[in-house]
């Protein structure tokens, strides 16, 4: 998972993300809410995205596009589109710290 540390993705190594799944056929629906980001990864030989959270490790297969938003130079949203128009939604959040007890 070293590959949040290039260029435009070491922003989001201890954010927080969302992870919404939207398609045709299946509707919108949220994989995981808040939670932290362990790992973002492209894998050019199985043409894969990998996206590593806490309690999940999701795979994107043969994606066709990939969209990013930024606000102030930090990556705020990452659209991938699936071969299948499957759309993958991550919304990117610091995460937030609690004042001590």
């Amino acid at each position: 998972m070293a590959e949040i540390s290039r260029p435009g993705l070491q922003g989001l190594a201890g954010k927080q993300v969302e992870i919404e799944v939207a398609a045709l056929g299946l509707g919108d629906q949220i994989l995981t809410q808040w939670v932290p980001v362990l790992g973002l990864v492209y894998e050019p030989k199985s043409n894969s995205v990998e996206i590593a959270v806490e309690g999940l490790d999701h795979m994107i297969r043969d994606p066709k596009a990939v969209y990013a938003e930024q606000d102030r130079g930090e990556v705020t949203s990452i659209e991938i589109i699936d071969k299948d128009d499957v759309r993958q939604i991550l919304k990117f959040r610091d995460t937030l710290l609690l004042p001590a007890p």
